[in-house]
């Protein structure tokens, strides 16, 4: 017997988009969980949760970016944002929200399945990597699970990324370049907004309130090195 097909999460209010959704994932291999609002979303999402979602950024009932942050406080699913508006503002507000990447409409189907596939390729796991602990920090690399003084401290899949890249880095100035093309690719290799929000993220996750950051040092222009 062949195993279930993933199931994704799509969230859409244009009929002709959502259609479009559920055959692009049907043919890929992908078992789509169609809703049109941002509630209809939710609810399919806690009932049985998929292992990705791809969300419109304007619903009728909510925006996006509020799945997205709804989505986040009990999920590490990657998610798509997938929307008619190309402001770099919004991208930055979905990615702050949780978003793993943000593709702009019209889309290409061949791009949005190979976005899917890195998302969830950098949301598995791997088992040959160690485990790093450093003041106080753990960061176990192949059960992609973070400690602070023995407390869990929940992370994205981009944000464990990052972290990852830093960590196997140990020391290593990285520039802005070298962190976006290894973690979101080289497609991204030029925007270092994107790169600063997630480093935001994950300094207020991983740092003690106050004081100078302990694992993530800011090279002005250039990049981070991870220095605990």
């Amino acid at each position: 017997m062949s195993a279930p097909a993933p199931r994704v999460l799509v969230c859409d209010d244009e009929p002709q988009i959502l259609r479009a959704l559920k055959i692009v994932l049907r043919d890929a291999g992908y078992e789509p969980v169609a809703t049109a609002t941002a509630g209809e979303a939710l609810d399919a999402a806690a009932l049985r949760p998929p292992v990705a979602a791809i969300v419109d950024l304007v619903l009728p009932d909510e925006s996006g970016i509020e799945v997205c942050r709804r989505l986040r406080e009990w999920s590490e699913m990657p998610i798509i944002v997938l929307s008619a508006i190309g402001e770099e503002d919004q991208k930055v507000l979905a990615l702050e929200a949780g978003a793993d990447d943000y593709l702009t409409k019209p889309f290409s189907p061949r791009e949005l399945i190979a976005r899917l596939r890195a998302v969830l390729r950098r949301a598995g796991t791997r088992d040959d990597e160690p485990t790093i602990v450093a003041d106080g920090l753990e960061v176990d690399l192949a059960a992609r699970v973070v400690r602070r003084d023995g407390a869990e401290i929940h992370l994205t899949p981009i944000e464990h990324d990052l972290l990852r890249t830093l960590v196997r880095n140990r020391g290593r100035l990285m520039t802005h370049r070298a962190l976006l093309t290894e973690v979101w690719g080289p497609q991204y290799a030029d925007a270092t907004d994107v790169l600063r929000t997630h480093i935001a993220n994950l300094r207020r996750k991983l740092e003690p309130d106050g004081g100078a950051p302990r694992y993530i040092r800011t090279d002005p222009g250039v990049g981070y090195r991870f220095v605990a």
